[in-house]
C-alpha cells in the first residue's frame, strides 16, 4: 500500500451559488472578462425567495471586447444550470465602450436568482 493511497482526502468544498454564477457568467464571456463589482441582495415576494445580483465586468483588448458583445447579446436568452437556482431574469443594463486609448467594454447587468426547490 503506499502513501498515497492511505493519505487522507481534502475535504470537498461546496461552491455557493454566488460562485456558480460567477462561473457561469466567465463562460457566457468565453473567459475574456474580469469581475469589477459584484453586489447581492436578498430578495423575495409572497412566493419566491432568492437573491438580486448586480455584476460590472470588463472587457480589455479587441478580443475581449469582441466576446463582450457576444455576451451582451447572448445573456437575455441565456439558460443558465446553477444547481438549486433558477435565473429568472437576466439583463444587461448599460455598456460603456471606449476605443481610446485601448479597446474595452464594461457590461453592467442584473439578474434574479430564485431559489429552486
Amino acid at each position: 500500500m503506499s502513501d498515497e493511497a492511505s493519505a487522507p482526502r481534502a475535504p470537498r468544498t461546496r461552491r455557493s451559488a454566488t460562485e456558480r454564477l460567477r462561473q457561469a457568467l466567465s463562460g457566457l464571456g468565453e473567459h475574456h472578462g474580469q469581475v469589477l463589482t459584484h453586489s447581492e441582495n436578498a430578495w423575495a415576494s409572497i412566493t419566491f425567495a432568492g437573491t438580486r445580483h448586480r455584476v460590472s465586468i470588463l472587457f480589455a483588448g479587441d478580443q475581449a471586447v469582441a466576446a463582450g458583445e457576444q455576451f451582451v447579446a447572448r445573456l437575455p436568452e441565456h439558460e443558465f444550470a446553477i444547481p438549486g437556482q433558477l435565473v429568472a431574469d437576466a439583463s444587461v443594463v448599460e455598456v460603456e465602450h471606449r476605443l481610446v486609448p485601448s479597446p474595452r467594454l464594461v457590461v453592467q447587468c442584473e439578474l434574479l436568482l430564485l431559489e429552486d426547490g
